[in-house]
């Protein structure tokens, strides 16, 4: 090859039926600038071709793609014309020919990806809980177990991106401010439900949860001054007369798990309304960080000065004499893991459907995992709160499927103007 050109490589263009490449050179001629280039392409291979170039004309160069596919290795003879002043590059884009990647099984069975990652989500959701709730039933200090949560996803985090799995994503001081009230309220909201799961059982407390659509949706009427349609409103009324049927005979009943779960409805509405605020151009795995690292400092004081005194007479004392060291501390560890992969899972889970779908499947996850700790624990319920945890499921469901198809017609409505 000339010695005019050097540092060849390929560059692959953004087509949807073609997969053309861009061959580039980064070294200058000392020639005159050029406006054009005209390219002599044998039949049946599409290339693109960037020169660059400065004082002198250039003559004709024959070049090689060693890296090209053995059906498209062909000499490309470029011929660059004299032009204007100034150190500039061109590219010739010619768009037929290079054979396009083929497809692995998942890019040609889509549905069975997606489908693996709600059977990761339900799977993990169900496994944390469970495990969660065993680990309490013999060291019940909700403050320091939140901690841990927080403590072992975020060493994940710098895990992860040390190996650049994703990459770490720079944060400034106007990010941070953005982003300090919804980490505050993901801690509070995420403290007080282990405060219920702590106290009661497990199905109760999902009970409970099943009413943060209706915070959501006041929050939006007499917060965010949203008007909230009367559809909305109706199908909230299920949620609302069922979590009172099932409260008013729930066997585990006390009011510590009760207003704990309604006070972690509160801040997680309240961490949706800041999330729209603190909307960035940040994907979501690098700001799930960051808000689990903030929110692991604001968790940090309640554990030291609540629990604390406690752990140090007794607590960690008691738990390993119950289980053993090693199980005590795998334990904590994997509910951890469990805990962040989770909603990560439901995060990126959200990116591959539509809203209807997530909706769908959010509400089958808390039906999952009602069910499943029923099953696990052996917790006895009354004929009113199973009749009454259905009713709320249900209007959850409702709820949850008017939304998505409000939201699915603003989306046509938006695209269509």
């Amino acid at each position: 090859m000339a010695s005019g050109l050097s540092s060849l490589y390929l560059t692959p263009a953004s087509n949807a039926s073609l997969s053309p490449a861009v061959l580039r050179s980064r070294r200058l001629f000392s020639s005159p600038p050029l406006p054009r280039a005209a390219a002599l392409v044998p039949s049946g291979l599409s290339i693109g071709i960037s020169v660059p170039y400065s004082r002198r004309q250039c003559s004709p160069r024959s070049l090689e793609l060693p890296s090209a596919p053995s059906a498209a290795r062909r000499r490309v003879v470029v011929a660059a014309a004299a032009a204007d002043a100034g150190d500039r590059e061109f590219e010739v884009e010619l768009l037929k020919g290079v054979p396009k990647r083929p497809e692995g099984f998942f890019d040609r069975h889509p549905a069975l990806v997606t489908g693996g990652f709600f059977f990761m989500w339900y799977f993990l959701n169900v496994i944390f809980n469970i495990l969660n709730k065993k680990v309490y039933n013999y060291f019940p200090y909700p403050y320091f177990v939140s901690l841990i949560h927080l403590l072992v996803g975020v060493v994940y985090c710098f895990a992860c991106w040390s190996v650049g799995l994703p990459k770490r994503a720079p944060i400034n001081k106007e990010l941070l401010k953005l982003l300090t009230p919804v980490a505050f309220c993901h801690a509070l909201g995420h403290v007080m439900t282990n405060v219920s799961f702590a106290t009661v059982a497990v199905s109760f407390t999902h009970t409970i949860k099943a009413l943060e659509p209706f915070f959501n949706a006041a929050a939006s009427q007499f917060v965010l001054g949203h008007r909230i349609p009367l559809p909305l409103w109706l199908s909230l009324a299920p949620v609302v007369i069922g979590v009172s049927m099932a409260s008013l005979t729930e066997l585990s009943f006390n009011w510590t798990g009760f207003v704990s779960a309604m006070i972690s409805n509160i801040a997680f509405t309240y961490r949706s309304i800041y999330s729209k605020k603190a909307m960035t151009g940040m994907d979501s795995t690098n700001v799930y960080a960051y808000i689990s690292i903030i929110s692991l400092l604001f968790c940090l004081p309640p554990a030291i000065f609540i629990e604390g005194p406690k752990l140090m007479q007794h607590g960690f004392a008691d738990a390993i004499a119950k289980v053993g060291l090693f199980k005590f501390l795998s334990d904590l560890f994997w509910i951890g893991m469990f805990y962040h992969l989770y909603n990560q899972l439901a995060t990126n889970t959200l990116e591959r459907v539509a809203p209807l779908t997530h909706a769908v499947g959010n509400v089958l996850k808390r039906v999952f995992v009602i069910g499943f700790s029923i099953v696990v624990f052996g917790n006895k319920i009354s004929t009113q709160t199973g009749i009454g945890t259905t009713i709320a499921i249900v209007g959850v469901a409702i709820y949850s499927l008017i939304k998505a198809n409000m939201e699915e017609q603003k989306r046509k409505a938006a695209h269509s103007s």
